[in-house]
């Protein structure tokens, strides 16, 4: 097992979901294997039942859970939302297949401290459907991006991307698969790289 705890300080981590949870569940075990100097302190999710809730479970992390629908507008259930994150006083908020789009408040609010994961080689295929886009353009290669949020859709800085052929014979199931193969891998050393603090915005 590799130790890095004397390679930057234990960042506090909020993580949103509102699915199954795969990339939090590379970050929990990259945490448990000493390779990321983090701790989780709470998993919230839009969703009841968003499988990621029972991987936080599992891991021994504080789960909350708070329904959108509810609400009348976007920014009223940023509100909301910020005040669950606030209560845990996080120095990085973790985008993790939350599917829903941010206000201009909340993004503001907490400005270079939210990272988001992309299936995509941004600043290319921004938005959904990226796989299917990628085959239909004729693309040679693909990936993912991690970077952080910025009010503009998928288009804030990029900390970290990885690459992945596309291959005559992919379609979007296979891509999906490969493209999520190395999500798992960079969004742990994305945040390992801040706490590292080898991020800075300006």
């Amino acid at each position: 097992m590799t130790n890095n705890r004397n390679q930057g300080k234990v960042l506090t981590l909020v993580v949103l979901i509102s699915g199954s949870g795969s990339n939090l569940q590379s970050i929990i075990d990259a945490i448990a294997a000493g390779t990321v100097n983090a701790r989780i302190a709470a998993v919230i999710s839009n969703r009841t039942d968003a499988y990621g809730l029972e991987r936080a479970a599992n891991a021994g992390i504080e789960t909350i859970v708070e329904p959108h629908q509810q609400y009348s507008d976007r920014k009223q259930y940023d509100q909301v939302l910020a005040r669950h994150v606030d209560s845990f006083s996080p120095e990085l908020i973790i985008l993790a297949g939350f599917m829903r789009i941010l206000s201009p408040w909340f993004v503001t609010r907490y400005s270079g401290k939210i990272l988001n994961i992309h299936p995509s080689l941004l600043p290319k295929y921004k938005g959904t459907n990226t796989h299917q886009r990628v085959i239909d353009a004729g693309e040679t290669e693909h990936g993912a991006s991690v970077h952080l949020v910025t009010e503009q859709l998928d288009g804030g800085p990029i900390v970290i991307q990885a690459r992945v052929p596309v291959e005559r014979d992919d379609d979007v199931e296979s891509l999906r698969k490969k493209v999520l193969e190395q999500e798992h891998l960079i969004y742990p050393e994305a945040i390992k790289l801040f706490a590292q603090g080898r991020v800075r915005t300006e």
